[in-house]
């Protein structure tokens, strides 16, 4: 299940306009339980069809909204290290880490990238973060 009605938001970085989006999908198990629980920020050059997809999935000391532990947008660490997602500024820093680890704006195709291999350098240049926030 998606979250729907997630409208893009401009990021303009060094003169290019990036649009960027959350969603939040799970898979619902019929006793008003989730579980697969997932954070997906995506990004886009606004003059290219690419897309990339920055995704957050649950999993062993890996928190990402369920419902009960962590508000909307952000995802964590059992040792205490959070990102808010819908700040600008994680945002820019995601955008910031996929490029420097090789994303191309301009291809004309998806990628997908884990979130939790750009976590900790987003969270280093980011500073000390509260869920709430």
């Amino acid at each position: 299940m998606a979250r729907s009605g997630t409208k893009a938001r401009r990021l303009v970085v060094d003169g290019e306009t990036f649009l960027w989006s959350l969603s939040h999908t799970h898979r619902a198990l019929g006793d008003g339980q989730y579980e697969d629980c997932c954070e997906t920020l995506v990004l886009r050059l606004f003059t290219a069809r690419g897309r990339l997809r920055i995704v957050f999935r649950a999993g062993p000391g890996r928190l990402v909204p369920d419902g009960y532990l962590m508000p909307s947008g952000a995802v964590g660490t059992a040792l205490g290290t959070t990102l808010n997602l819908h700040e600008p500024g994680t945002a820019r820093a995601l955008l910031d880490a996929a490029l420097a680890r090789g994303w191309r704006p301009d291809h004309p195709s998806g990628e997908e990238m884990d979130g939790w291999t750009l976590f900790d350098a987003v969270a280093a240049r980011r500073g000390p973060a509260s869920p709430g926030r």
